[in-house]
């Protein structure tokens, strides 16, 4: 009977009518004061940075060459796959939280706490992969201005810095990240209106950016570049060869997850039916075409091997180009998108927050909305501190892996949502529906799963030991304090 109960516990729905409810909570919860534009904003500045600025020079270098177009390309399809899916559960259930929300209607509370604790995962760890890059960036340009900060305060203490006069030292903190950090959680904090202001107008530049790198950088691509298009296999798998542009895929899909950040702002949109899916496929498709032309124009300039480690590989590519100026407002740009990434991951990861907190699976403490901002405060406070610690600390490449696995798990979990909605709740009203289910939802669990498997076995393990932590948590806090399951109960 015991055994039962716990089954029973494990598996415990929230009901789509509650979620609802949530989701209309009065004047003490989420404004909603989003739009189409906005949400199209939100999703291409969360999806136009480090990914695209930073990672395509990595997996270019270490994974695919100048194949990474094919890789790029790869992760697409199992983005627009995983973004139908999205747009389903979004337009049904309009409520923060994304995939956590939708797993916890669909299959259960223990499935809903391991995908929330798994976009914890994403969207802190993503803020502080862009955050480093960022500081990669700053500190390109203000070398190019004459200002050169200390090397160990743009390092983490487990890289190891080579000096002009050949010496090594090893970093003590990337400053600059922890800064920024801190500096974006405090805006989301003041209030979304005003956080999505700042993120529309610097999204036009950041387009502007890429289309300058591809429109100017086009003239200046070296033939050579391009040979051998796929290296050949160095016997090692994730090392070129078919094997390494998959694990390239892998590595690049971090640079699609913005679109599903989209998500998380939909207890703040207005009309969300309709909304949700153009703000989700909308930012997908514009990207996917620029991601493309952008990884063809940067592997042609600059022969993929030298890009090995580089985090700032685009201020490496541009200056292939006889255009100083140039080179100084590409590099400003790319700063600016950086910005609006981690703005939109830091407000979408306090949503998820609030989400799990507001059903008792986390400390009441951090479902605070606060009186005059309206914003889950204490949500954006405790990741500014563990953001800027990831930021601060760690590599880049290291970043970089453990998001995209996060991600790629988050979204086998809402393709599979769509298809049990589909079976349990098949008259639910829905502003959009996935086409050819179960195929759609289907292929994108084989492609994620696929891009997945590629990933190397260090990052599997730092994922099984948050996996871990997470569910210490469950069991020792979140399953005896549910809603849910004291309402079941009661």
């Amino acid at each position: 009977m015991a055994r039962e109960t716990i089954s029973d516990g494990l598996m415990r729905t929230k009901p789509i009518d509650r979620l609802r409810q949530d989701a209309e909570g009065g004047s003490h919860g989420l404004e909603r004061t989003l739009g189409p534009w906005s949400l199209v904003g939100l999703g291409i500045g969360a999806i136009i940075g480090a990914g695209l600025f930073s990672l395509t020079g990595i997996a270019a270098a270490e994974n695919a060459g100048p194949a990474v177009v094919i890789s790029f390309a790869i992760a697409a399809i199992g983005c627009a796959l995983a973004g139908m899916c999205y747009s389903e559960l979004a337009s049904m259930i309009p409520v923060s939280g994304s995939a956590y929300t939708y797993a916890y209607a669909t299959m259960g509370e223990f499935v809903a706490w391991i995908i929330g604790w798994d976009l914890v995962l994403e969207y802190a760890v993503g803020a502080a992969t862009v955050s480093v890059s960022w500081s990669k960036y700053v500190a390109t340009l203000l070398q190019d201005w004459g200002i050169t900060l200390p090397p160990r305060l743009l390092h983490s203490p487990f890289e190891t810095v080579q000096l002009a006069d050949g010496s090594s030292i090893h970093g003590l903190v990337n400053l600059p990240a922890v800064l920024i950090l801190c500096l974006i959680s405090l805006l989301l904090m003041r209030g979304v209106r005003e956080s999505t202001r700042v993120n529309s107008v610097i999204v036009v530049v950041k387009i502007a950016v890429v289309l300058a790198v591809v429109g100017v950088g086009l003239f200046y691509v070296k033939a050579q570049n391009y040979v051998p298009f796929i290296p050949e296999n160095t016997g090692t798998f994730g090392e070129y060869g078919w094997s390494g542009i998959m694990r390239a895929a892998g590595v690049v899909f971090f640079a699609y997850i913005g679109f599903d950040a989209v998500s998380t702002a939909a207890q703040e949109v207005k009309n969300p039916q309709r909304t949700m899916m153009v703000g989700i496929l909308g930012s997908l498709a514009i990207c996917t075409v620029l991601y493309i032309a952008f990884a063809a124009v940067l592997t042609g300039l600059v022969p993929y091997a030298s890009m090995k480690g580089d985090a700032a590989p685009v201020a490496t590519a541009i200056k292939q180009t006889p255009f100083p100026w140039l080179q100084s407002l590409v590099t400003l740009g790319v700063i600016a998108g950086f910005t609006t990434v981690m703005l939109v991951l830091l407000y979408g990861q306090s949503r998820v927050f609030y989400a799990m907190a507001n059903d008792r699976l986390l400390p009441r403490f951090f479902a605070a909305i606060h009186p005059t901002w309206r914003t889950p405060y204490r949500s954006n406070l405790f990741f500014m501190v563990f953001a800027a610690l990831l930021g601060g600390l760690t590599p880049i490449s290291t970043l970089g892996h453990m998001t995209s696995i996060g991600t790629l798990l988050a979204f086998i979990i809402v393709c599979a949502g769509v298809v049990i909605m589909r079976r349990t709740h098949p008259n639910e009203p829905r502003g959009y529906r996935t086409p050819l289910v179960p195929f759609v939802p289907a292929a994108g669990i084989l492609v994620c799963l696929a891009m997945m498997l590629s990933l190397d076995g260090e990052t599997w393990l730092r994922l099984v030991v948050w996996l871990a932590i997470g569910l210490a948590i469950y069991f020792g806090y979140g399953r005896r304090h549910s809603r849910v399951g004291r309402e079941a109960a009661s």
